[in-house]
């Protein structure tokens, strides 16, 4: 069985879509055989990010309408031969999405060997984002460390616990917190949540702290997710974040500030 993965949160712009490509690039990094779906219809980016914009034939819509098979939609990535992407449609809105139809995607990846699916959730509380999480097992909840991006998210962990297939079954869907564009300097001034704060508020643990880079909006840019980006922080923290949600345990890094050297003391660097 494909083991459903949704990357949801109640803001938009906190880093969800970055966080799917990056997820699903590093799962098959690890030679796990990966789907990463776009659920946003209507405000497709994730063929962006994975770089695949200009091979978008048929798209997730195209599927659930029977207009395509699935394989025909499927793009392959071509840095992973284990990973594949399936692009929403710019042009339906977001009604065109249906549970049956969404199960029918779903069950035939687990049929075809995917070992995890990377559900894309568009934010909010609409359609779009109620079908990305009704199949899931787990949930990686991307949260900034603001109080508005925290309290939209915490109406997320209701929807959660109450209307997916696991609520309606009397289970939990895993979560996991992700928290994006984290910054030790304005945590220690008091002006960004900590880590431990967001905990609190939420109930979640932390599966990974995504350090303010330059280095996402680069990657994205390039058409490159950014945990391919070598010697980046950023890259290294959502590979410490794959590397927890296949249950290894890794310090938590970039949650402190850098200490200052000798020099950079006395020369104010």
């Amino acid at each position: 069985m494909a083991e459903i993965i949704v990357v949801t949160s109640g803001k938009g712009g906190v880093g969800k879509t970055t966080t799917s490509a990056s997820l699903a690039c590093g799962l098959a990094r690890h030679g796990h055989k990966v789907a990463v779906i776009d659920f946003d219809v209507g405000l497709r980016n994730l063929d962006l990010i994975m770089g695949c914009e200009r091979r978008v034939v048929y798209d997730f819509v195209n599927v659930v309408n029977g207009e395509a098979s699935l394989k025909q939609a499927l793009i392959k990535d071509k840095r992973f031969d284990n990973l594949y992407v399936l692009a929403a449609s710019q042009t339906r809105d977001k009604d065109a999405l249906t549970r049956e139809g969404v199960q029918k995607v779903l069950d035939e990846l687990a049929a075809d060997g995917f070992d995890y699916v990377i559900c894309d959730s568009p934010a909010g509380i609409e359609k779009g984002a109620y079908l990305a999480m009704y199949f899931a097992d787990q949930a990686v909840v991307v949260v900034n460390p603001e109080v508005s991006s925290v309290r939209d998210s915490d109406r997320i962990l209701g929807l959660l616990a109450s209307k997916t297939r696991k609520a309606e079954q009397g289970e939990r869907v895993k979560e996991h917190l992700l928290l994006t564009r984290y910054s030790p300097k304005r945590v220690e001034t008091g002006e960004m949540l900590s880590v431990g704060d967001v905990e609190e508020i939420l109930g979640l643990k932390t599966i990974g702290v995504i350090p303010e880079s330059p280095d996402v909006l680069n990657a994205s840019n390039k058409g490159e997710p950014v945990i391919l980006e070598v010697g980046s922080d950023a890259a290294q923290a959502y590979d410490d974040a794959v590397a927890r949600l296949l249950g290894q345990n890794r310090p938590m890094r970039f949650v402190t500030p850098e200490k200052k050297g000798f020099f950079s003391k006395i020369f104010g660097g």
